[in-house]
């Protein structure tokens, strides 16, 4: 199934942290925190100024990117998580 972000929204894959044991203790799913990164796996149509005038997306897919904490919605696509969000909720590119 393939899914295309409408205006200034972004599909992106997150990036599951390795998981650490420290002195044995295995900790479970529900304790970890969600990861705050992310990969760019489609972007939308872009977003409009007041004026009509198109605004260029500042990420591009493919791109590492650093994502708020809390920000979009999580969605399953083929059983992989994805999240659709704005790209305002996009904090940063990894390089």
């Amino acid at each position: 199934m393939n899914v295309k972000p409408l205006g200034d929204r972004v599909l992106v894959q997150p990036l599951e942290d390795q998981e650490v044991k420290k002195g044995g203790i295995i900790i479970p799913d529900t304790a970890k925190e969600k990861p705050q990164e992310g990969k760019v796996v489609a972007i939308g149509t872009g977003k409009r100024d007041d004026n009509g005038k198109l605004i260029p997306f500042e990420v591009k897919k493919g791109d590492r990117v650093l994502i708020s904490k809390y920000g979009g919605t999580e969605i399953k696509i083929d059983g992989k998580d994805y999240l659709i969000m704005r790209e305002d909720d996009i904090l940063g590119v990894i390089e």
